[in-house]
């Protein structure tokens, strides 16, 4: 089994925060692929499904983004699913807005849903899908684009991303992440 995380906030109000893009891919991935309602579970919500021929448990934690490990580690122990079978979807400042970049391990780059993972997990050896939302230009804007909703001209990148992505999982699921990439740079290429 392998185990999706989007990462996120859970407040209602948060829902189109640029933060929240990895809610989101998780979100159309579970609707693409017919995956069970989401549940309550492992201080998140869960959803059991199918990508290709692979089993996936996607999680979203409810812990807010800080502490988003919890629920990651808690999922992980409890199915017996190694680090390297743990995949994050996070939102990445310094990708161009609609650019996907996958890569195992690394640091957490101030991103505080990966430095909680790395702490409860133990380890940085897990995959990163990372969702670009571009970088406001200047670090004192950071903050407010980060936990800025989406704008509506977002969208003309935002749902590509997002279709493509959902549409491309079953590539990531058999493990070609470099397969996986080259699918979504193609898309992006056609979309934009």
């Amino acid at each position: 089994m392998l185990l999706w995380t989007g990462l996120g906030n859970p407040e209602p109000g948060m829902s189109r925060h640029r933060h929240n893009v990895g809610f989101m891919a998780v979100d159309r991935i579970a609707l693409r692929h017919g995956f069970t309602p989401w549940r309550k579970r492992f201080r998140g919500e869960v959803a059991e499904g199918r990508v290709g021929t692979h089993k996936v448990l996607l999680l979203k934690p409810m812990t807010y983004m800080n502490l988003s490990g919890e629920s990651v580690q808690q999922a992980a122990a409890f199915y017996k699913i190694p680090v390297d079978s743990i995949t994050a979807f996070h939102d990445e400042l310094d990708l161009a807005p609609g650019r996907v970049r996958v890569k195992r391990g690394g640091g957490a780059a101030g991103h505080n849903g990966l430095r909680s993972m790395d702490r409860m997990l133990g380890s940085q050896d897990y995959w990163r899908v990372r969702l670009g939302i571009g970088h406001p230009g200047v670090r004192e804007r950071v903050t407010g684009h980060v936990l800025g909703d989406f704008s509506k001209s977002d969208q003309d990148w935002l749902e590509p991303m997002l279709d493509g992505l959902s549409d491309t999982a079953p590539v990531l699921a058999d493990g070609k992440p470099e397969l996986f990439m080259t699918k979504m740079a193609m898309l992006a290429g056609e979309k934009g």
